[in-house]
């Protein structure tokens, strides 16, 4: 979720949701170590519970920025042995490190021995065309040993030559049922599964068995789903911003309209834009609140044309009887 789960992207996904729990994108350790540990690493209170998920893959370093994790306040630290990009192939972590469990171990060792606080990891389920179960059980098995005790499992290899980032979350097979599989071999462990979910009932069907679900950029293109998920999944009322479209644009145009001078507000606007995803008037919306050309007006103005955008769209669908 490089670019796309940033500070703003998290505020407005908490206006739908008081429970699920928050995933930062994926920053590097070096970007902690020697780079703007601000930018990366602030955060507004009523994002939490909220983890830090780490590129890296050297143990001291990973242990630097936990300590960094801890300090700031994060609720997790999330270890991510999933991407596949060619980035993080340059840098040998993401997906790389599914074939260095033992290298893995060490750097849960590491961050566990320097800070207090849950360090989890999230993977693939193999690497390459080759499906091998055991692959990902001698993995999980590794890993646990260090003192890992929740695992969110991406159900599908991760192909390392021959696919794009998008390609290697569509194209290799999805097996949910290894996530099954890992759970029934480890039952004390906390075992997440990822990939391909997004509709309600199919959540629910993989927490018969499963400790959670994570949903990713189908949570992001169509965010509404989240206001659904305090009541069905934690027996909760929703946020009352959540009650209705109009209230999650509201506070986030209040947030938007709160942001310092340097942080110009389109940097928030761009992460709703799926907010009205299927409704009357959707498209219109979007292309306000994406309109560069707007980018220097004041955000409660284009808020008052994007809406009025969709009460025009609204009144041509349903005129009066």
């Amino acid at each position: 979720m490089l670019d796309w789960t940033d500070r703003h992207c998290r505020v407005f996904h908490r206006l739908l949701s008081r429970r699920a729990r928050l995933y930062t994108e994926m920053v590097t350790t070096g970007a902690l170590i020697h780079g703007d540990r601000h930018r990366h690493l602030d955060f507004d209170a009523r994002e939490h519970p909220l983890a830090l998920q780490l590129g890296g893959s050297e143990p001291a370093d990973l242990a630097a920025c936990a300590r960094l994790a801890e300090a700031w306040g994060y609720d997790e630290i999330n270890l991510n042995c999933g991407c596949p990009s060619e980035r993080v192939q340059r840098g040998a972590f993401g997906a790389c490190l599914m074939a260095e469990p033992a290298l893995v171990a060490d750097g849960i060792r590491a961050m566990r021995d320097a800070v207090g606080l849950p360090v989890t990891v999230k993977h693939r389920i193999g690497l390459g065309r080759r499906e091998d179960y055991g692959f990902v059980r001698d993995f999980v098995g590794t890993v646990a040993a260090a003192g890992c005790t929740v695992f969110i499992v991406h159900a599908r290899n991760a192909w390392l030559e021959g696919l794009s980032p998008k390609e290697n979350r569509e194209v290799p097979p999805l097996r949910h049922d290894w996530a099954r599989r890992l759970k029934a071999d480890f039952p004390a462990l906390t075992v997440v599964v990822n990939g391909g979910l997004a509709e309600l009932p199919d959540l629910a069907a993989q927490l018969q068995g499963l400790d959670g679900v994570m949903v990713g950029r189908a949570a992001y293109h169509q965010p509404w789903r989240l206001a659904d998920w305090d009541a069905a999944f934690f027996g909760e009322a929703p946020p009352p911003t959540a009650l209705s479209r109009d209230a999650v644009e509201d506070a986030m145009v209040d947030y938007m309209a709160g942001l310092p001078a340097t942080t110009p507000w389109t940097h928030a606007a761009r992460h709703m834009l799926g907010l009205r995803d299927g409704q009357p008037g959707a498209r219109r919306w979007r292309q306000i609140w994406s309109d560069h050309r707007l980018k220097h007006t004041p955000v409660r103005e284009v808020a008052a044309q994007a809406r009025q955008a969709c009460r025009d769209r609204e009144d041509a669908v349903t005129p009066d009887a």
